[in-house]
């Protein structure tokens, strides 16, 4: 890819970063109400300190940094880089206010199109594509970000005017797809960008076993509620049950029982009442997993997963609900969709671990993803903030099981 081609790029995502943040008033970019959530202008300042700090400093002759303080205010994990404020602490910055990091934007901006008109090594270029798929990696945890701060609001504001696409008034039934037994080559193949948790390309032996067709609704996750999933313990992981009993869960995140009945907060049009077609979003690993047991079925593997999005039956990424087309929320499945890709993020019962002749990169980069492989579950598929140039089947998406604000669902599996 030409740097012109790079410059456009760039232009774009940066673009497309202010365009999540533009329904917000000014309040609502300050906010950490949990330390999962970062406040919106906490994201601005870092994606751009992410292009400033391994692009800017290190390769673009004379350029000084736009405030000697960013580089400790905005570095997220990167031990290399040096001391930075924690991430529970990222509420506190008040200062500096949303038009300085606005003006942070504007500045880096200015001199990564400067970089971007030069003849640039590969090495480079990597590093932008990385910054970009970071960005993009951001825009879709400000989406999380913004709908916990709206709709933890008493008064559960819109964050966008408008109608998701309507509901089906009738959606597929179940009917599961077989995997041939066998070994399947797993992991990013090609020349295309991935992440570096995708390579060590390897061969796996899946046994024998089904994927469903569709993901699971809200309809049929309430119905496992009023059964009693919640309270019955033999569904659960011991940690799980410890969980629900610790934190008082009884539903979904963003589900609120008003009078009797169900209604879900969503971005676009707020707290609407519960459509029981849409997938159920909002549950983590734990409910997934209690679902799938009271259902006499299973998790998919991250590699049962991946080697079933190949299929003819299943792969559809043309009509996905993914960022571009601006939903916000997962919709009910349309004509020739299985939902493998959009709506939201597909829990497997993989852990995250590296896969074979894992290579940590050298430098702060290194940190990007490999020291997170502990304690955490890979999720497949993107979801309605995942933008629609980032996703693909090999894409391991990773969080510890108990979180839930990302759009997170189910697709059931089962041995044969």
């Amino acid at each position: 890819m030409s740097t012109e081609s790079y410059a456009r790029r760039f232009t774009q995502i940066r673009e497309q970063t202010t365009a999540v943040c533009a329904p917000l008033i000014h309040e609502d970019y300050v906010v950490q109400p949990v330390v999962d959530v970062s406040p919106p202008k906490w994201h601005l300042a870092h994606t751009t300190w992410f292009f400033e700090n391994f692009l800017l400093v290190p390769h673009l002759k004379g350029y000084n940094v736009c405030n000697k303080d960013y580089n400790f205010l905005f570095n997220s994990y990167y031990e290399t880089v040096g001391e930075r404020v924690l991430r529970p602490n990222r509420g506190n910055l008040t200062r500096p206010g949303v038009k300085d990091v606005y003006k942070y934007r504007a500045y880096v901006d200015k001199y990564m199109l400067e970089l971007l008109n030069q003849d640039l090594e590969n090495d480079i270029l990597n590093v932008v594509e990385i910054g970009l798929q970071h960005e993009q990696q951001h825009q879709e945890l400000l989406v999380y970000d913004i709908k916990y701060i709206l709709g933890t609001n008493p008064t559960f504001p819109i964050y966008k005017e408008g109608k998701t696409e309507n509901s089906s008034d009738k959606i597929s039934d179940i009917f599961f797809i077989d995997i041939t037994e066998g070994v399947y080559t797993v992991g990013h193949q090609g020349e295309e960008f991935c992440f570096d948790n995708e390579l060590g390309v390897h061969k796996v032996y899946i046994n024998p076993c089904r994927i469903m067709n569709r993901l699971v609704t809200n309809g049929e996750y309430l119905k496992f509620m009023e059964e009693g999933g919640y309270e019955k313990f033999n569904y659960w992981l011991a940690e799980g049950w410890d969980w629900v009993g610790n934190e008082k869960v009884f539903s979904p995140f963003h589900w609120h029982q008003i009078n009797g009945e169900w209604f879900q907060y969503n971005l676009v049009g707020g707290l609407k009442k519960l459509d029981l077609n849409q997938p159920v979003s909002h549950v983590s690993y734990f409910e997934a997993d209690a679902f799938a047991r009271w259902n006499g079925k299973r998790l998919p593997t991250e590699y049962e997963w991946e080697v079933a999005s190949q299929s003819s039956l299943l792969e559809n990424k043309e009509v996905a609900n993914l960022a571009n087309k601006e939903n916000f929320g997962a919709i009910a499945q349309v004509s020739g969709n299985s939902q493998m890709f959009g709506d939201v993020w597909e829990w497997t019962s993989s852990n995250y671990t590296p896969y074979p002749n894992y290579i940590t990169a050298e430098g702060a980069l290194g940190e990007y993803n490999g020291k997170f492989m502990v304690n955490q579950m890979v999720l497949k598929g993107g979801s309605c903030a995942t933008a629609a140039d980032h996703i693909r089947n090999t894409y391991r998406n990773f969080f510890h099981p108990h979180l839930r604000w990302l759009f997170s669902g189910i697709r059931l599996a089962e041995s044969i």
